[in-house]
């Protein structure tokens, strides 16, 4: 599992959009996103690289919590 701390979600759209793009991203197999806690927990075998970028590209910043 990788947890991510993401940056600039405000609303549950931006936890949508968020959740959408780490689920679209080859290797993930489950993704939990706190709107509270600014956190992703992503089960999988997806590289923490194309994980951050998906969210990124969705306009929020990641890193590894």
């Amino acid at each position: 599992m990788v947890q991510l701390k993401i940056e600039g979600m405000s609303c549950n759209n931006c936890v949508r959009h968020v959740t959408e793009a780490l689920k679209s991203v080859p290797g993930v197999e489950q993704v939990e996103v706190s709107l509270q806690e600014g956190r992703a927990r992503v089960v999988g075998t997806a590289p923490v690289e194309k994980l951050i970028e998906a969210v990124r590209e969705e306009g929020y910043t990641a890193r590894v919590a």
